[in-house]
């Protein structure tokens, strides 16, 4: 079926919401416009489905939702499976998808656990495990723009599916008519005779009690007299974030009044990525009038938390990568200090993720795994542990993306744990008289001087695509020889599996699951790391530049990013 029959089956056929019906009558006879919306299907893999809302099989729609959903319940039900958790976020019809994906599941006679309000995605990881569901449903986009929404699915396990897996239910959804082939009950019937039920507040205490056993020193914020301005951006961590906080005994707790309730426009922060610094403004500007000791910012799901601390008369933003490594050596450190190290201690961190950790990893003696992007390769690690009976050696993942877990009660990061961390440590800190910029300078003084950073390049629609395609293709065959004035002296490429010595040629096998994701080993520790985004049309270049000093690394990063940017042009 060409382009333009597909959009006039739509027009027929789309009329359960009449967003969609309005969308493609705007876009008739716009050949662009029908063909960027119809030219593919929206990819399903590991990360699930995400994409702009809107009409087409390229987008996020009741339709695809529900598509995707059918496949999912026919790969349950294959494996013998009987029951799904879902959550949503505030994004734009979240809750009309995660409803529609109920009525789908209870459909194929599938057991729903719902939550009744927006819930973080750590706490969909939590509800798979603690009602022993066979999978779960997270709809959500994240940290995208307020136009995108999405779909993640996870196992039994609590972690996002595995490639195998996802490649399974991706055929039971090839299987799919989009129309004709979606098997539904009615929500409120199925609730009625107890196929979809509401998920109770005992799984939700249940959940914070873990968050609370991660703590490492449960009394000292009580008396630190800490003051924090916190941000949900809009989103899902307004109340599991401040009651986690008030537990610890954190009482002057400031909520940007614009970002507290639910906004799936995210009218104050477009893009509502803690990453980034506009996303913060209002809460920065906030902190001016405030004067707190610390900024949180949580995503729209939950999962991510970006900060800032007092420096001088304003407020100095840190990294994921910063934070990340702060929290590793805390959490190491007072726990060998407590006698609560376990034997072989585990911490995991991803490949793009800062050097540094190797460092910090060596001093406590923790054996420090490095997994693929994807908070789920992390998960995968905790599930490995628990296999094999030792889920105990694991102490902390991170990735540089802002996503941080302490224990293995969920299998993908969390914000309402690494607030609760990050508030303690800066307690902590306080106690000794020290602020969070004196302990990350004494970090770098120590273990040199690491500057991380991510250029991120974008490229809409499908020639986009193409684009990025040829430009990873190249960068294989024909690799900057050298970056910066520093020899390029080590090739990984993930797609491949093969990691290459180029001054011997030597070749060396890499073990991870196929990616593609292309390292250039400089001289000196530095490094450039390229992949395209998993979820969005974005190519994405990582850097390490290590220095004798900050400005010198920070120096060397910005002459590496000047010629990256030429490269991808």
């Amino acid at each position: 079926m060409d382009i333009n029959q597909l959009y006039n089956l739509w027009l027929e056929n789309a009329s359960a919401d009449p967003d969609l019906k309005t969308e493609l009558e705007s876009i008739r006879g716009k050949e662009e416009e029908i063909s960027d919306r119809f030219y593919r299907e929206l990819e399903f893999g590991t990360g699930g489905l995400r994409g702009v809302i809107g009409a087409g099989t390229n987008r996020m729609n009741v339709y695809t939702v529900n598509k995707a959903t059918q496949g999912l319940a026919d790969y349950i039900r294959n494996h013998g499976g009987k029951s799904v958790a879902i959550s949503c976020d505030s994004r734009i019809k979240s809750d009309y998808f995660a409803r529609s994906a109920a009525e789908v599941f209870a459909g194929n006679g599938i057991k729903v656990h719902i939550y009744s309000e927006l819930m973080p995605t750590p706490m969909l990881s939590w509800a798979v495990r603690a009602l022993k569901c066979d999978a779960g449903v997270m709809v959500t986009a994240s940290h995208n723009p307020a136009k995108y929404n999405g779909y993640k699915v996870y196992g039994n396990d609590g972690c996002q599916v595995t490639i195998e897996a996802a490649d399974e239910i991706l055929s039971y959804i090839g299987k799919t008519d989009i129309f004709k082939g979606v098997k539904t009950a009615d929500f409120d019937e199925s609730v009625k005779s107890g196929l979809i039920s509401f998920i109770g507040q005992d799984i939700i205490d249940a959940y914070i009690a873990e968050v609370k056993k991660q703590s490492l020193h449960s009394d000292i914020c009580a008396a630190a007299g800490l003051k924090v301005v916190y941000t949900p951006l809009n989103g899902a961590g307004n109340k599991p974030v401040r009651r986690i906080l008030k537990e610890i005994g954190i009482k002057d707790v400031v909520v940007v009044p614009e970002q507290e309730n639910p906004d799936g426009n995210f009218t104050t922060c477009p893009y509502p990525n803690p990453e980034i610094r506009e996303a913060l403004e209002l809460g920065l500007k906030l902190c001016e009038k405030e004067k707190p000791d610390l900024l949180l910012a949580t995503d729209p799901d939950s999962d991510r938390v970006g900060i800032a601390v007092p420096d001088g008369d304003k407020y100095a933003l840190f990294s994921g990568n910063e934070v990340g490594a702060m929290l590793l050596e805390y959490v190491a450190r007072e726990r060998k200090a407590l006698g609560r190290m376990p034997e072989a201690p585990l911490a995991v961190k991803t490949i793009v993720t800062t050097d540094i950790t190797s460092k910090i990893a060596a001093k406590y003696g923790v054996e420090l795994v490095e997994v693929l992007t994807g908070f789920k390769f992390i998960g995968e690690q905790i599930g490995f542990l628990e296999k094999a009976g030792r889920q105990d050696r694991y102490i902390f993942g991170f990735e540089e993306s802002y996503g941080y877990l302490a224990g293995g009660y969920v299998r993908d990061k969390d914000a309402v744990v690494a607030s609760m961390l990050i508030c303690e440590m800066a307690a902590f800190y306080r106690a000794q008289g020290k602020s969070l910029i004196q302990v990350r300078r004494e970090m770098y003084e120590e273990y040199g001087f690491y500057c991380n950073k991510l250029d991120t390049f974008t490229f809409e629609g499908e020639s986009g695509m193409q684009k990025m395609s040829g430009i990873m293709d190249k960068m294989r065959t024909d690799y900057p020889k050298s970056v910066a004035g520093f020899k390029v002296i080590g090739l990984a490429d993930y797609e491949a599996s093969e990691k290459t010595d180029l001054a011997t040629g030597a070749k060396e096998k890499i073990t991870l699951p196929k990616s593609n994701v292309i390292s250039l080993y400089l001289e000196g520790g530095n490094k450039a790391i390229v992949r395209p985004s998993g979820t969005e049309p974005k190519l994405k270049v990582y850097y390490t530049a290590v220095g004798d000093t900050m400005e010198n690394a920070e120096a060397l990063q910005k002459k590496m990013s000047d010629e990256f940017k030429e490269l991808v042009k």
